[in-house]
């Protein structure tokens, strides 16, 4: 059985769905990722993460996929033609309004979010406390590349369109990856100073991918050192360690349950 929420009837919900179900939103962007990959880029890697990740452990942790949420917050690279953004507000608003719906129409009280872009997860991380304080649903976010926890050369920035993104593209929508494209960066950045702009924890930057200090053509990493081999890597660690993740989430729904 597919485990695909919207392929269900009305009448199927209330048979296959319980308080325990997990349902997995799947959550990307539409933004410039370079001149070889598509602005859909986040969002094909948040779909194909949580459909492999429904797939693989649907049965163990009663998983079921929601339909996707295409656009997120991407005004870093709103200087590029294509590039889709919701503010803040309405973003939330929108996460807000569909925890109210899935408490609404279906008994599952867990939801885990596969997110395909970085720009989001601010927010994501104090959203989660509205979903769980204000509709009593216990959430959790996965961030595909920073689970994956791959060897992509330490001394190279890999932020955005860069190596992992790249490679994961070959592997997930090779046709769309324009290769002809993929250029080495003429001058690459700084590393010192990109670092400090983009992951530095004692001061945050809002940094743009128009940056010529961080990016080259909106890249901010080495495609061309992008490998279907990498690709494939860094998918299968992410569906192996997202159990932990959905253990992790079914053990503080007990957590609620117990307090409440």
């Amino acid at each position: 059985m597919r485990r695909s929420l919207g392929e269900l009837t009305f009448g199927e919900v209330s048979q296959h769905l319980r308080q325990t179900s997990i349902v997995c939103l799947p959550l990307g962007a539409i933004e410039q990722h370079g001149p070889h990959l598509p602005l859909n880029t986040d969002m094909i890697i948040a779909e194909e993460f949580a459909g492999r990740i429904v797939a693989r452990w649907g049965e163990t942790f009663d998983l079921w996929q929601l339909p996707s949420i295409a656009v997120g917050l991407s005004r870093e690279h709103d200087w590029a033609p294509g590039t889709l953004s919701l503010s803040i507000e309405n973003f939330v608003a929108l996460l807000r309004n569909l925890a109210g719906e899935i408490v609404r129409a279906l008994p599952a009280r867990n939801l885990v979010i596969v997110n395909g872009h970085g720009g989001n997860r601010g927010v994501l991380d104090n959203v989660m406390y509205e979903l769980s304080g204000d509709f009593g649903l216990n959430s959790c976010v996965i961030h595909p590349f920073d689970l994956a926890v791959t060897d992509t050369q330490p001394d190279a920035l890999d932020v955005h369109g860069g190596k992992s993104e790249t490679s994961v593209m070959l592997v997930l929508a090779p046709d769309l990856v324009r290769r002809a494209m993929i250029q080495p960066a003429a001058e690459p950045p700084d590393l010192e100073k990109a670092a400090a702009l983009i992951f530095d924890r004692g001061a945050s930057f809002p940094w743009r991918s128009d940056d010529a200090r961080l990016a080259a053509n909106g890249v901010i990493g080495e495609a061309q050192q992008a490998t279907p081999e990498l690709g494939r890597a860094i998918i299968d660690r992410v569906v192996e360690r997202s159990r932990t993740v959905l253990e992790r989430l079914l053990d503080n729904q007990c957590a609620l349950t117990r307090r409440g």
